[in-house]
């Protein structure tokens, strides 16, 4: 049994760095759930018409809605069972910005045919975004999002691509500094650039089947459509 991330890249896995073919082996296999710790160089958004957007969506734990430099910053990927018995890793970011942390919550999962990965984002799994995963020619993870569904009771709807958005993420490991780099973008196609964030981190994992999942780090409520 395979990470939820090797098996939706298939061979393309191997052609990762090192460092990061271990990170994104997290997972009930491999019992290891991984910490990563460090600093955010930046946090953006775009113009003040996406304030209220934002917002909106930190009261879910999803996205944002405040810029900073050099933020301190955690990331918790924890391996898991959910409620409906799926493979899930915990994607938790706490950026530590002053007065009040906030947090980007989602919970990954793999796809029914396994050939992507399904992100659950926020406290409630409102949103639901496909996720393209591959590896650069320099070893780094090139993460694209596809489509994307709101889920609330009995609807279930596409997020239409005027309105929707588009996240780009690019992890790699710098040799020299022995850190990750991490790089995010979230665009709209009718609006621009809407939030982001860049920076690094050191990682360190831990036995998940001797210390379990903390509480607070689970979603309120879990999304059974995939």
């Amino acid at each position: 049994m395979s990470s939820i991330f090797r098996t939706a890249m298939g061979p393309d896995f191997d052609r990762l760095h090192p460092e990061l073919k271990r990170r994104f082996s997290v997972g009930l296999a491999s019992g290891e759930a991984c910490t990563g710790r460090g600093v955010m160089s930046r946090i953006w958004h775009g113009g003040a018409f996406v304030k209220p957007f934002l917002a909106l969506g930190a009261t879910r734990n999803i996205l944002v809605p405040r810029t900073g430099r050099d933020v301190p910053f955690t990331i918790e990927n924890v391996p898991y069972t959910d409620t409906f018995g799926r493979e899930t890793v915990s994607f938790v970011r706490t950026f530590r910005l002053p007065g009040r942390p906030r947090r980007f919550d989602a919970q990954m999962v793999l796809s029914p045919k396994g050939d992507r990965v399904l992100d659950y984002l926020g406290t409630h799994q409102h949103l639901a975004s496909e996720l393209h995963l591959s590896a650069e020619p320099d070893g780094s993870l090139l993460i694209r999002s596809g489509e994307h569904r709101f889920r609330e009771g009995p609807v279930d709807v596409r997020v239409p691509g005027p309105i929707g958005a588009t996240a780009e993420v690019r992890e790699s490991f710098d040799d020299a500094t022995g850190r990750f780099r991490i790089r995010v973008r979230v665009v709209s196609e009718r609006f621009g650039p809407l939030f982001g964030y860049e920076g690094g981190f050191t990682a360190t994992y831990t036995d998940v089947r001797a210390r379990g999942v903390r509480p607070g780090l689970r979603p309120v409520r879990e999304e059974s459509r995939a």
